[in-house]
Protein backbone atom coordinates (compact mmCIF):
# COMPACT_ATOMS: atom_id res chain seq x y z
CA UNK A 1 0.00 0.00 0.00
CA UNK A 2 1.25 3.37 -0.67
CA UNK A 3 2.29 5.27 2.45
CA UNK A 4 2.03 9.09 3.03
CA UNK A 5 4.07 10.51 5.55
CA UNK A 6 4.22 13.95 7.19
CA UNK A 7 7.29 16.32 6.89
CA UNK A 8 7.85 15.48 10.48
CA UNK A 9 7.52 11.56 10.02
CA UNK A 10 9.72 8.88 9.02
CA UNK A 11 9.46 4.96 8.00
CA UNK A 12 11.93 2.75 9.49
CA UNK A 13 11.52 -1.35 8.84
CA UNK A 14 12.25 -2.73 12.48
CA UNK A 15 12.67 -6.40 14.20
CA UNK A 16 10.59 -9.17 11.91
CA UNK A 17 10.36 -6.79 9.10
CA UNK A 18 7.69 -4.48 10.95
CA UNK A 19 7.41 -1.17 9.30
CA UNK A 20 6.88 1.58 11.40
CA UNK A 21 5.92 5.49 11.17
CA UNK A 22 7.72 7.25 13.57
CA UNK A 23 7.25 11.03 14.37
CA UNK A 24 10.88 12.64 14.50
CA UNK A 25 10.48 14.88 17.38
CA UNK A 26 7.97 12.08 19.57
CA UNK A 27 9.60 8.89 21.37
CA UNK A 28 11.14 6.51 18.92
CA UNK A 29 11.54 2.63 19.05
CA UNK A 30 14.28 1.77 21.82
CA UNK A 31 15.18 -1.38 23.73
CA UNK A 32 13.72 -0.98 26.65
CA UNK A 33 10.45 -1.56 23.99
CA UNK A 34 12.10 -4.57 22.26
CA UNK A 35 13.08 -6.05 25.32
CA UNK A 36 9.43 -5.89 26.73
CA UNK A 37 8.35 -7.58 23.98
CA UNK A 38 10.44 -10.35 24.02
CA UNK A 39 10.02 -10.78 27.95
CA UNK A 40 5.81 -11.41 27.41
CA UNK A 41 4.99 -14.75 26.90
CA UNK A 42 1.60 -15.38 25.14
CA UNK A 43 -0.26 -17.86 22.61
CA UNK A 44 -1.94 -17.34 19.02
CA UNK A 45 -5.22 -17.41 21.42
CA UNK A 46 -5.07 -14.49 23.91
CA UNK A 47 -6.50 -11.60 24.14
CA UNK A 48 -3.86 -8.55 25.61
CA UNK A 49 -4.22 -5.04 26.36
CA UNK A 50 -1.69 -2.58 25.98
CA UNK A 51 -1.38 0.88 28.37
CA UNK A 52 0.14 3.88 26.45
CA UNK A 53 0.79 2.56 23.17
CA UNK A 54 3.29 5.23 21.31
CA UNK A 55 3.49 3.94 17.98
CA UNK A 56 1.96 1.08 18.49
CA UNK A 57 5.35 -1.07 18.41
CA UNK A 58 4.80 -3.18 20.85
CA UNK A 59 1.85 -4.94 20.23
CA UNK A 60 2.67 -4.76 16.68
CA UNK A 61 5.74 -7.36 17.45
CA UNK A 62 3.52 -9.50 19.73
CA UNK A 63 1.12 -9.40 16.75
CA UNK A 64 3.89 -10.72 14.25
CA UNK A 65 5.17 -13.18 16.45
CA UNK A 66 1.76 -14.57 17.52
CA UNK A 67 1.73 -14.18 20.74
CA UNK A 68 -1.89 -12.85 20.83
CA UNK A 69 -4.65 -13.09 18.75
CA UNK A 70 -6.40 -9.73 19.88
CA UNK A 71 -4.56 -6.06 21.53
CA UNK A 72 -6.63 -3.42 22.83
CA UNK A 73 -4.20 -0.66 22.98
CA UNK A 74 -4.99 2.63 25.11
CA UNK A 75 -3.22 5.87 23.70
CA UNK A 76 -4.01 8.76 25.33
CA UNK A 77 -2.60 11.55 22.84
CA UNK A 78 -4.19 11.68 19.66
CA UNK A 79 -1.69 12.20 17.20
CA UNK A 80 -0.17 8.55 18.76
CA UNK A 81 -3.95 6.95 18.43
CA UNK A 82 -3.79 7.98 14.91
CA UNK A 83 -0.10 6.77 14.46
CA UNK A 84 -1.14 3.36 15.79
CA UNK A 85 -3.50 3.19 13.27
CA UNK A 86 -1.62 4.04 10.43
CA UNK A 87 1.21 1.53 11.63
CA UNK A 88 -1.44 -1.42 12.13
CA UNK A 89 -2.88 -0.48 8.61
CA UNK A 90 0.60 -0.64 6.55
CA UNK A 91 1.61 -3.88 8.41
CA UNK A 92 -2.14 -5.23 7.69
CA UNK A 93 -2.99 -6.10 11.22
CA UNK A 94 -5.93 -4.35 11.40
CA UNK A 95 -7.95 -7.45 12.91
CA UNK A 96 -5.52 -7.47 15.70
CA UNK A 97 -5.39 -4.28 17.27
CA UNK A 98 -8.01 -1.54 18.25
CA UNK A 99 -6.87 1.23 19.24
CA UNK A 100 -8.81 2.86 22.46
CA UNK A 101 -7.65 6.82 22.33
CA UNK A 102 -8.55 6.85 26.20
CA UNK A 103 -6.79 7.71 29.58
CA UNK A 104 -5.94 4.82 31.40
CA UNK A 105 -7.16 5.83 34.65
CA UNK A 106 -10.98 5.65 32.88
CA UNK A 107 -9.78 2.09 31.15
CA UNK A 108 -12.50 -0.55 32.08
CA UNK A 109 -13.31 -4.22 31.06
CA UNK A 110 -16.21 -2.89 28.98
CA UNK A 111 -13.55 -1.69 26.42
CA UNK A 112 -12.57 -4.94 25.79
CA UNK A 113 -15.28 -6.51 25.70
CA UNK A 114 -14.20 -8.89 29.17
CA UNK A 115 -11.36 -9.31 31.06
CA UNK A 116 -8.16 -9.51 29.25
CA UNK A 117 -5.16 -12.64 29.70
CA UNK A 118 -2.53 -9.98 29.87
CA UNK A 119 -1.74 -6.23 30.48
CA UNK A 120 1.70 -4.94 29.06
CA UNK A 121 2.97 -1.40 29.73
CA UNK A 122 5.83 0.81 28.79
CA UNK A 123 4.76 3.41 31.01
CA UNK A 124 6.22 6.98 31.94
CA UNK A 125 9.34 6.76 34.00
CA UNK A 126 9.77 10.14 35.43
CA UNK A 127 7.79 11.83 38.07
CA UNK A 128 5.40 14.93 36.75
CA UNK A 129 7.72 17.52 39.06
CA UNK A 130 11.21 15.54 38.11
CA UNK A 131 13.96 15.35 35.51
CA UNK A 132 13.94 18.14 32.23
CA UNK A 133 10.66 18.65 30.66
CA UNK A 134 11.11 18.51 26.90
CA UNK A 135 10.32 21.02 24.26
CA UNK A 136 7.71 18.89 22.80
CA UNK A 137 4.98 18.02 24.39
CA UNK A 138 4.20 14.64 23.39
CA UNK A 139 7.50 13.39 24.84
CA UNK A 140 6.75 15.08 28.13
CA UNK A 141 3.46 13.14 28.35
CA UNK A 142 5.20 9.60 27.65
CA UNK A 143 8.32 10.27 29.65
CA UNK A 144 6.38 11.59 32.69
CA UNK A 145 3.34 10.93 35.02
CA UNK A 146 1.24 13.41 33.78
CA UNK A 147 -1.87 11.16 33.09
CA UNK A 148 -1.31 8.80 36.07
CA UNK A 149 1.65 7.51 38.48
CA UNK A 150 2.72 3.85 38.29
CA UNK A 151 -0.01 3.29 41.02
CA UNK A 152 -2.44 4.37 38.15
CA UNK A 153 -1.37 2.22 35.72
CA UNK A 154 -1.59 -1.06 38.16
CA UNK A 155 -4.97 -0.24 39.14
CA UNK A 156 -6.06 0.09 35.13
CA UNK A 157 -4.46 -3.15 34.61
CA UNK A 158 -6.40 -5.12 37.78
CA UNK A 159 -9.65 -3.72 36.39
CA UNK A 160 -8.88 -4.79 32.74
CA UNK A 161 -6.93 -8.52 33.84
CA UNK A 162 -9.07 -11.86 34.39
CA UNK A 163 -8.32 -13.48 38.00
CA UNK A 164 -5.18 -15.65 37.11
CA UNK A 165 -4.22 -12.98 34.25
CA UNK A 166 -0.71 -11.60 33.91
CA UNK A 167 1.04 -7.64 33.94
CA UNK A 168 4.20 -7.26 32.80
CA UNK A 169 6.42 -4.08 32.25
CA UNK A 170 9.63 -2.39 31.71
CA UNK A 171 11.08 0.20 34.51
CA UNK A 172 13.69 2.28 35.38
CA UNK A 173 15.56 -0.11 38.43
CA UNK A 174 15.58 3.24 41.00
CA UNK A 175 11.39 3.15 41.22
CA UNK A 176 11.62 -0.77 41.73
CA UNK A 177 10.40 -0.78 45.36
CA UNK A 178 6.91 1.56 43.99
CA UNK A 179 6.46 -0.36 40.80
CA UNK A 180 6.45 -3.76 43.65
CA UNK A 181 3.98 -1.49 45.99
CA UNK A 182 1.63 -0.52 43.38
CA UNK A 183 1.16 -3.72 42.15
CA UNK A 184 0.54 -5.65 45.53
CA UNK A 185 -1.89 -2.52 46.47
CA UNK A 186 -3.68 -3.67 42.98
CA UNK A 187 -4.03 -7.19 43.85
CA UNK A 188 -1.65 -8.13 41.23
CA UNK A 189 1.41 -10.10 42.82
CA UNK A 190 5.16 -9.48 41.52
CA UNK A 191 6.02 -13.43 39.83
CA UNK A 192 9.31 -12.75 38.43
CA UNK A 193 12.17 -10.08 38.01
CA UNK A 194 14.72 -9.43 35.75
CA UNK A 195 17.72 -6.56 35.64
CA UNK A 196 19.18 -5.37 32.28
CA UNK A 197 22.60 -4.10 32.49
CA UNK A 198 24.20 -1.99 29.61
CA UNK A 199 27.58 -4.03 30.25
CA UNK A 200 29.34 -5.80 33.00
CA UNK A 201 30.80 -2.81 34.46
CA UNK A 202 27.23 -0.31 35.01
CA UNK A 203 24.11 -0.38 37.12
CA UNK A 204 21.34 -1.90 35.58
CA UNK A 205 19.57 0.50 33.42
CA UNK A 206 16.08 -1.11 33.41
CA UNK A 207 13.76 -3.76 34.86
CA UNK A 208 11.63 -6.33 33.44
CA UNK A 209 9.23 -7.37 35.53
CA UNK A 210 5.62 -9.67 35.57
CA UNK A 211 2.91 -10.28 37.97
CA UNK A 212 0.04 -12.19 38.60
CA UNK A 213 -3.85 -10.55 39.44
CA UNK A 214 -4.81 -12.68 42.48
CA UNK A 215 -1.36 -14.31 42.75
CA UNK A 216 0.33 -15.90 46.32
CA UNK A 217 3.50 -14.60 47.27
CA UNK A 218 6.72 -15.83 45.84
CA UNK A 219 8.26 -13.98 42.86
CA UNK A 220 11.44 -16.16 40.70
CA UNK A 221 14.27 -13.67 40.26
CA UNK A 222 16.16 -14.77 36.89
CA UNK A 223 19.63 -14.35 36.01
CA UNK A 224 20.68 -10.59 34.96
CA UNK A 225 20.79 -10.12 31.09
CA UNK A 226 23.98 -7.88 30.05
CA UNK A 227 23.31 -6.37 26.73
CA UNK A 228 26.96 -6.02 25.69
CA UNK A 229 30.18 -7.92 27.13
CA UNK A 230 33.07 -6.40 26.23
CA UNK A 231 32.68 -4.63 22.71
CA UNK A 232 29.86 -7.17 21.81
CA UNK A 233 26.39 -7.85 22.29
CA UNK A 234 25.70 -10.83 24.90
CA UNK A 235 24.80 -14.11 23.60
CA UNK A 236 21.30 -13.99 25.53
CA UNK A 237 20.76 -10.44 24.16
CA UNK A 238 21.60 -11.41 20.46
CA UNK A 239 18.88 -14.81 21.15
CA UNK A 240 16.29 -11.98 21.81
CA UNK A 241 17.06 -10.04 18.62
CA UNK A 242 16.81 -13.18 16.55
CA UNK A 243 14.54 -14.91 18.14
CA UNK A 244 11.84 -12.05 19.66
CA UNK A 245 12.03 -13.55 22.83
CA UNK A 246 14.18 -14.22 25.70
CA UNK A 247 15.49 -17.86 26.14
CA UNK A 248 14.79 -20.42 28.72
CA UNK A 249 16.76 -19.33 31.62
CA UNK A 250 14.48 -15.84 31.88
CA UNK A 251 11.39 -18.10 31.22
CA UNK A 252 8.89 -18.90 34.37
CA UNK A 253 9.06 -22.64 35.02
Amino acid sequence: MDIELMPDERLDVVNDGVRLIQRKNGLTFGTDALLLAGYIQGTPNKVFAELGGGTGIISLLLLSRKKAKKIYVYEIQEQFADLIKRNTAINAMEDGIEVICRDVRQASAKDTNGEVDLVFSNPPYMRQDSGRKNQYDEKTVARHEVFGTICDFCKAASRLLRYGGDFVAVYPPDRMAELFDAMKKNGIEPKRLTMIFPNLRHRPCLILCSGKKGGKEGMIVTPPLFIKTGEEDSAEYQYIMEHGEFNELYKKV
